[in-house]
């Protein structure tokens, strides 16, 4: 079954707990400004993502019940800027750990085009093309 896309307007964490969140954050996993800070408060294990060690254009993740918690890493350091390059690069590895953790449901907000300022159109897009051929249902949150 194919991709099934959507954006609606509301609260990211009100979604399922059977529903996989998604959001980007930078190497240093500093997650002090915008819905990263949310993320870290509500999910905690810094500590575990870490460990992970994981590079920009990677995906790092956790646990958190029945679902996973993934951190798309588009930039070294908090205060850089994210490239479609490397959010198209940590979306292919998301989409890699999507399908090996069973994961058919996933939420997140406008990934890289809040503070981080890209184009929400095109990410859009990009989101759009590296899942289409998968068996999952992502909604997009908006405020």
């Amino acid at each position: 079954m194919p991709l099934v896309f959507r954006e609606i307007q509301g609260d990211l964490f009100s979604a399922s707990s059977n529903t996989s969140l998604a959001n980007c954050v930078s190497r240093d996993l500093c997650m002090s400004k915008g819905i990263a800070t949310l993320f870290r408060n509500r999910f905690g294990q810094v500590d575990e993502l870490k460990k992970q060690d994981v590079p920009v254009g990677n995906c790092a993740f956790i646990t958190v019940g029945d679902r996973c918690i993934f951190y798309l890493v588009t930039k070294e350091k908090y205060f850089h800027k994210p490239t479609m390059a490397t959010l198209e690069s940590s979306l292919h590895v998301m989409r890699d750990l999507c399908i090996k953790n069973n994961v058919h449901r996933l939420a997140m907000p406008r990934i890289g085009c809040g503070l981080d300022k890209l184009n929400w159109d095109q990410v859009s897009r990009l989101i759009q093309r590296v899942f289409a051929e998968d068996d999952i249902e992502i909604t997009i949150y908006s405020i």
